[in-house]
């Protein structure tokens, strides 16, 4: 995939997660207009719009990370041994920093 379909969809990518995001933040206000009867559904429907809210935001970050990559020439190298990412896996996410090796390493660290 070459450079400019690739920021064209991280740029896509990035307005999607922008609008979630906006979605999901709503208004806090709304959440507790409720009757008590609803307060375990209540805190199941926060903590659920709260961790995809923190996934966005993850994800929002790896594909800024990936515009900066691509306006210092690094985009489409792994940051951690600087191989070339597999053109697979760039069209699969475009916003990946590490090839899969590199990648299935850190996951069995955590």
């Amino acid at each position: 995939m070459d450079n400019a379909t690739a920021r064209m969809r991280l740029e896509s990518t990035l307005a999607e997660l922008d609008r979630s995001i906006g979605v999901l933040g709503g208004d806090p206000q709304t959440v507790w207009d409720r009757s008590g009867a609803d307060a375990g559904s209540t805190l199941t429907d926060t903590d659920r719009n709260r961790a995809m809210l923190d996934a966005a935001r993850q994800q929002r970050s790896s594909v800024l990370a990936a515009l900066k990559r691509m306006e210092d020439g690094s985009y489409g190298l792994c940051t951690d041994c600087g191989s070339p990412v597999p053109e697979g896996r760039l069209e699969a996410r475009p916003e990946a920093a590490r090839c899969v090796q590199c990648q299935s390493k850190r996951e069995r660290r955590r």
